[in-house]
């Protein structure tokens, strides 16, 4: 699936929120030109004092991390981070753990952020935030969202009751991060063939993810499934107690949603309030995940099409806008546009800068802008598009986001389809979703190929839990709309909320949704049941 990412496939599900992120980050610093954020330095760059497992954190001052993403601070706003230290595996501690266990005796270091409001009172406590992916940076996110609602952010009627507390989960950016992709491998990984026809293409991509599993499976061994999302909301627990709060509020945005579901199922009795928006499906497997993802980004992709037929002075490639895509893949597939750098626009790319365009409704003109240019010789909006998707920096360097999807997603999955059967899925999606099923299929073939045991996560309900906010978006391509009521009634303390709207996930984009958040949030106020919010 995807961010969830293959990245064909596994990029696509579980990156919940990157594209919120990016039409975000785009308002922050669209003076200086930048579309996504930059990563700011790694804990480890600074002197830090690391708090133990079980200990309070221990604060400092960390304005530089704002300056780094967005250029500034935001107004009333101060900024502390910290590290603390939980155990790599919690399968090794207390009463009944064993010693004999991978990871038994060590420590993963996990970066938080807190942006806390200088209005500040009546303080109800901490809202633990994280974004999705997985792979994304809670540290980055929760700086963003401090900025406020005039840029996209949470309202000041949250931030002047609670501390905005971001992390980057384990293997995540400065969290003990994975790192064991050369960003060669990804280049030839995003710009391969999207969906390879030939034997002798797909035979390619099957020996690219075995490579890249081999590689992984070379640097981290045995500890592989340490990085799995039930291990991850453990983490989360310890956090709670590390920044002083009896009980948890949480806002997880798509990936994000599970370690929350996750959460709500091992520690009920520690829920005080979470918002799950861009629901995930605990209960779908690695081919229906990818299958619904499919079908999701195919919908997405057809209301773009309409969009651009309605609005061609808007759409430089209407009226036709699908006709255009898939030209622009084909050229791209026997003579692919040279950038001034050498860099070619192979269908991989192509296919991506598609991808990345439908997180949010506001990438439709700018996929139409980059698809125009591309017929005039100039790929430097595909490459733009798609880069924002990958992490990739105009050096050629990636973030480890996608190393920390794989090492997440494939420790979660306890069933993957086989090679044949991935090529059977292939075809058959190709069938039922033309553009976008058959390289989902493919992108399975990062999970088949992934060396190592795996630790699935619990499906279940989270018995005493008070009421849990789902949020769904009917228009959502990455984290389909189906799947929200479905985690609503898995949990069984679910209480759905409907935003019908187009992108990846809901808050804080319109008065209605804000409004419904807020309220849970601060007053533990669930909107009435069948709640559906209005696009506009």
């Amino acid at each position: 699936m995807t961010p969830t990412q293959h990245p064909a496939s596994e990029a696509l599900a579980r990156t919940a929120s990157r594209g919120r992120l990016a039409a975000l980050v785009a308002v922050l610093v669209a003076g200086a030109g930048c579309i996504l954020p930059v990563f700011a330095p790694n804990a480890g760059d600074t002197e830090e004092e690391v708090t133990p497992y079980g200990a309070p954190a221990k604060w400092r001052d960390c304005p530089e991390v704002a300056r780094e993403l967005v250029g500034r601070e935001a107004p009333n706003m101060r900024y502390s981070c910290a590290t603390i230290e939980v155990p790599r595996n919690w399968d090794t501690v207390g009463p009944n753990a064993s010693a004999n266990l991978p990871g038994a005796g060590e420590t993963f270091e996990i970066a938080l952020l807190r942006a806390r409001s200088t209005k500040q009172t009546d303080r109800i406590g901490s809202l633990l935030i994280n974004p999705g992916g997985p792979g994304g940076s809670g540290v980055d996110t929760a700086v963003y969202l401090s900025f406020g609602s005039a840029y996209g952010g949470v309202s000041e009627s949250v931030t002047e009751r609670f501390d905005l507390i971001g992390f980057d989960p384990r293997g995540v950016a400065r969290s003990s991060p994975v790192e064991c992709i050369s960003d060669a491998r990804l280049d030839l990984m995003f710009g391969a063939e999207p969906d390879p026809r030939s034997q002798q293409d797909f035979d390619k991509l099957v020996t690219l993810s075995r490579a890249i599993g081999a590689d992984c499976g070379n640097e981290y061994g045995d500890q592989l499934p340490l990085f799995s999302t039930e291990q991850a909301a453990r983490d989360m627990d310890a956090i709670r107690g590390a920044v002083g709060d009896p009980k948890l509020t949480y806002l997880g945005y798509s990936y994000g949603t599970l370690l929350g579901a996750v959460y709500a199922q091992l520690f009920p009795q520690n829920v005080r309030a979470l918002v799950l928006d861009g629901a995930i499906d605990p209960q779908d497997d690695l081919v229906a995940g990818s299958e619904s993802q499919a079908q999701g980004f195919e919908n997405a992709f057809g209301n773009f099409t309409t969009w651009c037929a309605a609005t061609p002075e808007r759409c430089p490639i209407a009226p036709d806008a699908r006709a255009a895509v898939v030209d622009a893949l084909d050229k791209a597939r026997v003579d692919p546009v040279r950038a001034a750098d050498g860099r070619e626009a192979t269908a991989g790319w192509v296919f991506y800068a598609v991808i990345s365009s439908l997180y949010t409704e506001s990438g439709w003109a700018e996929l139409a802008q980059a698809i125009e240019q591309l017929r005039g010789g100039n790929p430097s909006g595909v490459f733009e598009l798609a880069d924002s998707y990958a992490d990739r920096d105009p050096n050629g360097q990636y973030s480890n986001l996608f190393d920390a999807n794989l090492a997440v997603n494939c420790a979660d999955e306890a069933d993957v389809p086989t090679v044949a059967q991935v090529r059977d899925y292939q075809s058959q999606w190709r069938e039922k979703y033309p553009l976008f099923g058959a390289p989902l299929a493919v992108g399975m073939l990062s999970c088949t190929e992934w060396p190592g045991s795996r630790d699935p996560y619990p499906t279940g309900p989270a018995a005493g839990a008070p009421p849990i906010l789902v949020v769904g978006t009917t228009g959502d391509p990455a984290t389909p709309y189906e799947q929200a009521p479905k985690l609503a009634e898995m949990l069984g303390a679910g209480q759905l909320l409907t935003w019908d709207g187009e992108g990846h996930t809901a808050y804080p984009q319109t008065t209605c949704v804000t409004r419904a958040v807020d309220a849970y949030l601060l007053n533990l106020t669930v909107p009435a049941e069948g709640t559906v919010c209005p696009a506009r």
